[in-house]
């Protein structure tokens, strides 16, 4: 039997069904991922607790303590926490699919399979991270709630699983317009780093979204789809809703937007990629 393999005509056609039969690759790159972070290190999964609980604590001392931002009657730690929860889910998807074509070539141009694998499994691997941060903020939670202070798990807590599909969906859609970018573009790269720092302290992570009080300022932090999910991740876990009901459907929009013309110039550069490397 011989199967040809040739590009799509049209950039709008993704085979899903061919990406669906390689479902077992896309397990397989995420457990190799998985297993490469923790691969030669002394603490191993433990660095992945770590991180955001240090986050937690600089931007308690610094912009709780010292500038003195509020933090609408939530513990500073927790209000933090919750904040780089969902941050760093987004910005670990965003990464490692905006990196998979480059970081993949030596593998792309030696055997064919869906180039939409690579970064659906980085869509999983990071799910093992997201799964330590939030181990770790429950238990902080509920240090506070037994502690006395003004927190309670909102009933909304049983969307959860639909928020980390919508910001994994966040991280994929950018994820996939930078793999298309820099496939031209290799300083791109470089400046992810800076481009995710400055659209981080763009999210309400370190303050509320309550203190942004300008209807155009309100509508430019809406706008950016992650103001969602780090303020609905909030009102998961503390009770604390400052989400305005139009600001859901502003970020499911631009979601959906990111999103579908990322799998368009996704599917548009990776027919002739190899020639291009």
């Amino acid at each position: 039997m011989i199967t040809v393999i040739e590009p799509t005509k049209s950039f709008f056609r993704i085979n899903w069904r061919e990406i669906a039969e390689y479902h077992d690759l896309i397990l397989l790159l995420a457990k190799r991922d998985i297993t490469v972070v923790y691969k030669q290190t002394v603490l191993g999964p433990l660095w992945f607790l770590i991180q955001p609980v240090v986050s937690a604590i600089v931007f308690t001392v610094i912009f709780g303590n010292l500038a003195k931002i509020t933090t609408d009657g939530i513990p500073h730690f927790v209000f933090y926490m919750s904040g780089t929860v969902m941050w760093n889910y987004f910005s670990a998807v965003l990464n490692n699919s905006g990196t998979s074509l480059i970081g993949s070539a030596h593998i792309l141009s030696k055997v064919y399979f869906p180039r939409l694998v690579l970064p659906f499994a980085s869509v999983l691997s990071n799910l093992a991270h997201l799964a330590l941060n939030m181990l770790i903020l429950v238990v902080f939670c509920v240090y506070y709630y037994i502690k006395g202070d003004a927190i309670s798990p909102s009933p909304v807590l049983l969307a959860m699983p639909l928020l980390i599909l919508y910001t994994a969906l966040v991280g994929l859609g950018f994820g996939l317009w930078i793999a298309a970018a820099t496939t031209k573009y290799r300083d791109l790269r470089f400046a992810l780093p800076f481009i995710l720092q400055m659209w981080m302290y763009a999210t309400p992570i370190v303050y509320p979204a309550s203190g942004i009080v300008r209807p155009a300022f309100r509508f430019i932090m809406w706008a950016n789809p992650m103001s969602v999910a780090v303020e609905f991740n909030r009102w998961m876990f503390t009770g604390k809703n400052s989400i305005e009901p139009a600001a859901i459907l502003i970020g499911l929009l631009s979601t959906a937007l990111v999103l579908i013309s990322g799998l368009f110039m996704f599917n548009r550069v990776q027919s002739n990629f190899v020639d291009t490397v």
